[in-house]
């Protein structure tokens, strides 16, 4: 693993039984099996995309554990030969609001699709998860919105280090005589509050997990407290493990996160923002309704050479979103998903050569 002397930043490689992950890695968001407007040739060929994340919660309820382990596991499923992450469905169930209610024992909550009751304890999405066959399987954990009191985010932490616990006992048990499981991580909750960042973390490190994840971002905070957060959590998780910062960020972000300890991220924007007609660029963002843009013959980036960027006009762009094509949404999620691959490959770059302060420095002043 290479490190910044000066920075938190590294660069290491994530061994996975689905191939090898250089890290610092962004993963591309398959809610339901599939990244949408984008196939998995797209996601290889185009992108050489290393990891993806799928969404427990939502494979559960549909099509279901039980199916997709049948037709031999979610990578068979989905046509995915490479690393899978499987989160939890924790943030996911606790955005139901009145749909769900905590206990110890788990989430007791209803489907959004027909409003049948369901219980997610710790031990069944362990099971869930195995039965999917992930590479990187996430603990259920409590995940409250901003802002959140001290005394509730208290009991949260208590509840999630609880759950992590019991996690990791169904994982072991299931997982003592499997030569390929996937690896369990626990994820450090506690708001903005350090000290019980800090107390989460410590009840964590107990479990000697394969990796950590530091959760309860970009849920209505702040963008520096999101950044304070993970600068003062990192280094208290164990610094030969990989750290996966959780539901972040833009791509002028990304380098910030790493730059504090983040080897792995996650974020919906990439495609969520394509579909809705926002493109990210070297430039900034680019909204590609706008009415300057309609006999525009330029690409969407002059400096990307993505697929997009190398065939198509802005104007021609413009025509397809306005039209509802879908072959907006493929061609705009492809342009966004190699911007911020092109971040994450010249930040780990300079990361190697031990340049990533001066690179670091260079975006702050936007040169």
């Amino acid at each position: 693993m290479a490190r910044c002397p000066v920075t938190g930043a590294r660069a290491g490689l994530l061994e996975t039984a689905h191939g090898v992950v250089e890290t610092p890695v962004f993963m591309p968001v398959g809610t339901q099996g599939a990244v949408k407007g984008l196939s998995p040739r797209d996601l290889l060929e185009q992108l050489n995309v290393p990891i993806l994340l799928a969404n427990t919660y939502h494979l559960y309820l549909r099509p279901g554990p039980e199916l997709i382990e049948r037709l031999g596991g979610l990578h068979r499923f989905m046509g995915w030969p490479r690393a899978l992450l499987t989160d939890s469905g924790g943030f996911q169930v606790f955005s139901l609001a009145g749909l769900r209610k905590v206990s110890e024992e788990g989430v007791l909550f209803r489907s959004h699709l027909n409003g049948d009751p369901h219980l997610f304890t710790p031990e069944l999405t362990v099971d869930v998860q195995l039965a999917f066959g992930s590479d990187i399987l996430m603990a259920l954990d409590e995940c409250l919105a901003y802002p959140a009191s001290h005394e509730a985010t208290w009991v949260s932490v208590a509840r999630t280090v609880l759950w992590a616990r019991a996690a990791f006992r169904r994982y072991r048990e299931r997982t003592v005589s499997r030569e390929h499981a996937g690896a369990l991580f626990p994820i450090v909750q506690g708001s903005v509050y350090p000290d019980l960042r800090r107390e989460c973390a410590a009840g964590l490190l107990e479990l000697e997990a394969e990796g950590y994840a530091i959760g309860g971002l970009s849920v209505g905070e702040p963008r520096s407290a999101s950044l304070e957060m993970v600068e003062m959590t990192a280094p208290l998780l164990p610094a030969e493990r990989p750290r996966y910062v959780m539901g972040v960020g833009l791509p002028e972000e990304l380098p910030e996160y790493v730059a504090r300890g983040a080897d792995m991220m996650d974020c919906v924007l990439p495609s969520r923002n394509a579909r809705n007609g926002c493109l990210f660029t070297s430039q900034g963002k680019l909204i590609i309704k706008q009415a300057r843009y309609k006999d525009d013959p330029s690409p969407i980036d002059e400096s990307c050479p993505c697929y997009a960027c190398r065939n198509f006009s802005r104007a021609y762009l413009r025509h397809l979103f306005l039209a509802g094509e879908m072959l907006y949404s493929t061609l705009a999620t492809l342009h966004n998903l190699h911007r911020y691959f092109g971040v994450m490959r010249s930040l780990r770059q300079a990361i190697l050569e031990g340049e990533f302060p001066a690179y670091l420095a260079a975006l702050r002043a936007g040169t």
